[in-house]
């Protein structure tokens, strides 16, 4: 059984955005600090996520070939979200 405070994986995958933008209220980053400290493939997923951000912020708009540019805007364009 699990007790109120205790977070699934897919609860923190969907705060991940909020927990770095430092905007999770004070109960819910306990919650997450305490699931990643017992959780070792979320660990895995938010050292991902921090690494994708860092090098992320790196990329230019010259640096992306103009066909993969395509390629990304035309898969933009057609997304939907699943329902």
């Amino acid at each position: 059984m699990t007790s109120p405070t205790d977070m699934t994986c897919q609860e923190l995958v969907e705060l991940v955005t909020e927990y770095f933008e430092n905007t999770l209220p004070p109960a819910d980053r306990e919650r997450f600090e305490a699931h990643i400290g017992i959780c070792g493939p979320c660990r895995n997923y938010l050292a991902q996520m921090e690494q994708t951000i860092r090098l992320s912020g790196q990329l230019t708009e010259e640096a992306i070939a103009p066909d993969v540019q395509q390629e990304l805007l035309r898969t933009f364009r057609n997304w939907k979200p699943s329902q």
